[in-house]
């Protein structure tokens, strides 16, 4: 899932305009990406891909996943000052943009871990359109599981396939047209509908919106090789408590849809 040329280019349209005086500066220039606080970098693909598209030399001087601090260097660009101002702010944004949902996803791992080495913390499709497979890779970046990727990665049976077919119907229905190597997860709002739905075939079961009590009780429930996830308005303080029900999973939209850009600064001419 690299930044294509082509997305790239609705990102400069975008941000240039149809006249771009601005950036009418003659000669050659340098320039680096730098940090302006702490957190986990990711992104930098992306940032990356602008300026190739606008053919400006630039480099990574750090990788994907890694902590920084405020002064630190992530990225160093060399070409036509004229395109390396043009690029300057889509890559900034981006690349900050995709390390502020790195940093969430560290946290929430980081707080799993305190209480259990075997949950995973993983995103959702609640992303931003256009900016999926940035969003996707920075979770990655971050420690967490990406999840499904798109609707073809795995069968998900939520509450208005329930609300239109019925459980067990829907999980027949999903069964006998999906691939051999195709999961199925249904998402429950009790632990009861848990085990109908595990009766039913479904390879993991979604504990959606319930509190920890209830998540425990479902996963307690579950007959073996069933995985059982958490989601649903969890936020990084809920971590720790669904971390200890025993949990497979625990999803949170958080990372992408709520996830704060940590800052970054370009500077040319350093």
């Amino acid at each position: 899932m690299r930044v294509t040329d082509r997305k790239v280019e609705d990102w400069l349209r975008e941000d240039v305009g149809h006249r771009d005086v601005t950036n009418h500066v003659p000669g050659e220039t340098t320039g680096r990406l730098v940090a302006k606080e702490s957190g986990v970098v990711a992104g930098l693909d992306a940032a990356e891909a602008v300026f190739d598209y606008l053919d400006v030399d630039a480099a990574a001087t750090v990788e994907a996943g890694d902590r920084i601090q405020p002064g630190d260097a992530v990225l160093e660009v060399e070409g036509p000052a004229e395109a390396v101002l043009r690029g300057e702010r889509v890559a900034v944004n981006v690349a900050g943009h995709a390390s502020g949902v790195a940093t969430a996803t560290r946290q929430a791992v980081d707080l799993a871990r305190q209480i259990s080495d075997d949950v995973s913390i993983a995103g959702t499709r609640k992303t931003t359109p256009g900016l999926r497979g940035v969003e996707k890779r920075a979770i990655a970046a971050g420690g967490g599981d990406t999840h499904r990727l798109t609707l073809s990665g795995m069968v998900m049976v939520k509450d208005n396939h329930v609300a239109e077919m019925g459980l067990e119907a829907a999980v027949r229905h999903f069964r006998e047209r999906k691939s051999f190597a195709t999961k199925i997860e249904v998402e429950v709002e009790s632990p009861e509908e848990g085990i109908r739905a595990a009766k039913a075939g479904a390879d993991i079961v979604l504990l959606d919106n319930m509190p920890p009590a209830r998540v425990e009780e479902g996963v307690e429930m579950l007959p073996d090789g069933v995985l059982a996830e958490a989601s649903g308005g969890i936020g990084l303080s809920d971590v720790p408590e669904y971390a200890a029900t025993g949990v497979d999973v625990i999803s949170m939209g958080s990372l992408t849809h709520s996830a704060e850009t940590v800052d970054l600064s370009f500077r040319t001419g350093e």
